[in-house]
């Protein structure tokens, strides 16, 4: 029994319009829609175009933001 689902710690820095669905859950035509909008930016590759999208995008959808070299500090306005 081979478990296919992606787990966020594994996740490679670029992820295919597919890996991108399967993790926020909507479908591969939403990725591509989400990154003509914007909401969700893609790189484009080789000559045929392919999408790869930053895994810190993705996960910044989901709110959750990579550990930065700063020490747990929190960005949400405390000067």
């Amino acid at each position: 029994m081979s478990n296919n689902k992606l787990s966020l710690e594994s996740l490679p820095d670029l992820l295919t319009v597919k890996e991108v669905a399967e993790i926020l859950r909507v479908s591969p035509l939403t990725i591509k829609r989400w990154g003509k909008r914007g909401k969700l930016p893609a790189i484009r590759i080789n000559s045929r175009g392919d999408r790869r999208y930053k895994k810190e995008a993705v996960l910044w959808l989901l709110g959750i933001t990579q550990k930065t070299s700063s020490t747990n500090s929190s960005s949400t306005g405390s000067y």
